[in-house]
């Protein structure tokens, strides 16, 4: 059986649920321990832990987790019990999709991006993945992804070696642009890290998301990573923009708010991301 934090033990004895009959090992993830709690009294929990986890990393999922249940919003698990090394959360028990999952999720994700702020960024920062993700408060949106989400990146890919010096001033003279390929938008609540692993289930088949990476920033960049690796449906897209409709070319910009994500997976798996990065830098460079 998995190993339980004590804390979560005694959580449980004192919620008259008794002993975890079961810890079946989920899969999925590539950073933490996780697994399907069963106890004595019937109860379902999902645990994640990590022995030695990145700073306050469950601290920031939990947070994330809260603030994106919204009214009409995604089935979201619930956070339990939150620990440096762990977090607790309801098991919510993925059923398979029903028929009507695309134009219900499109509704439902369209709610969570109309909760806005009059400023870009998040209370505290958080990760993507197991990387550090700067939330610190902006005025102005191209400001925040040139600062908080592309500087960074860059950082780290030139100090891994992984960037090469003709690659950085591709990238600079993308930053410099940003104001002309971008066109303004509001700060909404996004969950930051839509991939498809981070949708799933609830008991009845209706959409959930998962593992959030949040802040206020621009929902066609939340958008744009359902094109990353998946393309969702055009069914999900009339029934978002039915509730939230998008600017004309939103597509067509997927791939500038995408160049996060890849130079993120650069950063944390290597070179095979290193020729999409090459692909959007001489598209839009």
């Amino acid at each position: 059986m998995a190993d339980i934090p004590p804390e979560v033990r005694l959580w449980l004895a004192e919620k008259g649920q008794g002993e975890v009959l079961s810890a079946d090992p989920a899969t999925g993830g590539c950073i933490h321990q996780a697994c399907s709690l069963r106890t004595a009294a019937g109860g379902r929990y999902f645990l994640k832990t990590n022995p030695e986890p990145p700073h306050g990393i469950f601290f920031a999922e939990a947070e994330g987790l809260k603030a994106l249940q919204v009214p009409g919003g995604p089935a979201l698990p619930g956070v339990l019990l939150v620990g440096e090394k762990f977090l607790l959360m309801e098991d919510l028990q993925p059923a398979p999709p029903r028929k009507d999952f695309w134009p219900i999720y499109g509704r439902q994700l369209a709610q969570i991006h109309r909760q806005t702020n009059p400023r870009f960024g998040f209370p505290g920062d958080n990760y993507i993945g197991s990387s550090p993700q700067l939330n610190g408060w902006m005025d102005h949106g191209v400001d925040f992804f040139r600062e908080n989400r592309f500087a960074p990146q860059l950082k780290w890919g030139r100090e891994k070696g992984l960037l090469t010096p003709a690659d950085l001033r591709l990238c600079q003279k993308l930053l410099d642009k940003l104001e002309i390929l971008i066109p303004e938008q509001p700060a909404v609540l996004i969950h930051g890290d839509l991939w498809s692993g981070n949708l799933i289930t609830d008991t009845d088949g209706s959409p959930a998301l998962i593992d959030p990476a949040v802040y206020y920033g621009w929902a066609e960049a939340d958008l744009a990573m359902t094109d990353l690796f998946d393309r969702y449906p055009d069914a999900f897209y009339e029934a978002y923009n039915d509730v939230n409709p998008l600017q004309s070319g939103y597509r067509e910009r997927y791939p500038l708010y995408n160049l996060y994500h890849l130079l993120n997976h650069l950063n944390l798996f290597g070179r095979s991301y290193l020729p999409g990065v090459r692909e959007v830098l001489r598209r839009f460079a």
